[in-house]
């Protein structure tokens, strides 16, 4: 049995995040909400509080206020207990002046920290993916393969294999080819792993496990010669070419990517049916989030129909489908919303113009996104472009067919977007 307390936590959050823009315009990837109430870096370090690992560290560099803040206000372990939720921001030192490269140059610039842990392993987690793992069960496949470094993988369509690392593995599990986004069908072909015609490839999931002592050699080997910067494309390809001990290990379970502006759409919008593929209800293994104590949702003559309602909103006779409302969302009399995101406010009241935050009477939102802190007037009307379509406009942007209002933007009464 593995000792959880010999793992570090490494949950990268650096990125631009420029295929979840405008959501990313004023904050950080993992920091951009999800379910009405959470945000995505919630996920990595549910898990890895359900896992029994309990130093845990996010890597920051771009638009990282937001995601400090919340970090800070929530994860506080009592002073008995020895753990900690430490955000890594990126910085200067006398030995490099550039911002992170990759995924790899982030860690690699943070080495004297994971040093500082003298943890055995380090696990690498990404800080936009939507799933609930035991980390314990790949901590077990880790150390009974001996394994120098661990990779966790799932099945993949055939139509998405060019946006994940496709690997293969012989019959101990060892992984003997791995492609980074492979687009050539000649290397696709040699890639198929499973019977599956639907999901024939065998793919990464951005999750890695390393012992530490490996990881500190070749990022420090790496330093000023080889340009090694990031780990799926350039690291675990490394470490297969030269004979390391590199083995897939099988997760089961519901894993999202939520890369863009679509995937983010879709996967909020399935956590609203009755049978959503994830569930937050789990009492054995919660999604922790920041604690905020507001009142509950008052809901008058209104017509509702697979809706996520979070947390200190007030609608009046609206009719709301298949959307997620969050927290503190105002929405006035006879206003419809369907297949929709509206994600609330951080504030009651007034936006900076003077007008009411939320989303004012007589509205009509399909297909839309709209951000924290916007304000709608009476009479918007919102539907949705086709798929293939982008559009940027001083008050709104559409991506991949999606309207998304961004944050803190006012909407003048009896505006309407529309193909």
């Amino acid at each position: 049995m593995p000792n959880m307390n010999e793992i570090l936590a490494v949950i990268l959050g650096g990125g631009q995040g420029k295929r979840l823009y405008p959501l990313t315009a004023e904050r950080a990837k993992p920091a951009v909400p999800i379910a009405g109430k959470y945000r995505l870096i919630d996920i990595p370090i549910s898990n890895c509080i359900n896992s029994n690992i309990f130093h845990i560290s996010v890597l920051t560099q771009f638009m990282s206020v937001s995601l400090h803040r919340h970090i800070s206000r929530t994860y506080n372990f009592d002073p008995f207990h020895q753990g900690w939720v430490q955000i890594w921001a990126a910085e200067q030192t006398m030995d490099h002046a550039d911002w992170y490269q990759g995924t790899a140059d982030a860690v690699r610039k943070q080495l004297m920290e994971i040093q500082s842990t003298r943890k055995e392993d380090v696990l690498i987690l990404a800080g936009d993916h939507l799933y609930r793992m035991d980390y314990k069960e790949m901590a077990e496949f880790h150390y009974d393969h001996n394994a120098d470094i661990t990779v966790a993988v799932q099945p993949v369509p055939k139509d998405e294999a060019s946006r994940f690392g496709i690997l293969k593995r012989d019959a101990d599990g060892r992984i003997t080819s791995f492609a980074e986004k492979p687009k050539d069908p000649e290397v696709l072909a040699n890639l198929v792993s499973r019977d599956d015609p639907e999901k024939p490839y065998l793919g990464s999931m951005g999750i890695y496990l390393f012992k530490t002592k490996v990881l500190i050699d070749i990022l420090r080997q790496s330093r000023g010669t080889e340009h090694l910067d990031d780990f799926g494309g350039d690291i675990i390809p490394y470490f297969i070419k030269n004979g390391s001990r590199v083995f897939g290990y099988n997760f089961e379970g519901y894993w999202r990517d939520i890369g863009t502006i679509r995937s983010f759409y879709e996967t909020n919008l399935e956590l609203t049916t009755e049978d959503a593929k994830f569930d937050f209800y789990d009492p054995d293994n919660p999604i922790f989030t920041h604690p905020r104590f507001l009142p509950g949702s008052k809901v008058m003559g209104c017509m509702m129909k697979d809706v996520l309602l979070t947390d200190g909103c007030t609608i009046i006779t609206s009719q709301i489908e298949h959307s997620v409302i969050g927290l503190r969302s105002q929405i006035g009399s006879n206003s419809k919303i369907k297949d929709s995101i509206i994600m609330g406010a951080d504030f009651y009241g007034l936006d900076k113009h003077g007008a009411p935050l939320g989303i004012g009477q007589n509205c009509d939102i399909e297909g839309a996104i709209i951000d924290k802190n916007a304000s709608l007037g009476d009479g918007v009307v919102i539907k949705p472009f086709p798929h293939d379509k982008d559009v940027d406009h001083a008050l709104y942007k559409v991506r991949q067919g999606i309207v998304v209002v961004p944050k803190s933007t006012t909407i003048p009464a009896g505006t309407i977007i529309e193909p």
